[in-house]
């Protein structure tokens, strides 16, 4: 395994899958923002989350 290669900080693994969320994530005071997805990275080894992004950040202050 290279130094690049991710690797599951909670089990070693690193096999991982992108997925994302049903609802959202948009701003606090803009209840009426389409906002954007959040995408996470999963370990499949052990079901850690090892990372949180938003796809567009840019919607979240539109």
């Amino acid at each position: 395994m290279s130094n690049n290669e991710p690797k599951c900080h909670s089990c070693g693994g690193n096999s991982f899958v992108q997925a994302m969320d049903y609802i959202n994530l948009r701003p606090v005071d803009k209840k009426m923002s389409i906002g954007s997805e959040r995408i996470y990275t999963v370990c499949l080894d052990c079901g850690e989350v090892v990372s949180i992004k938003v796809k567009n950040p840019g919607k979240l202050v539109k």
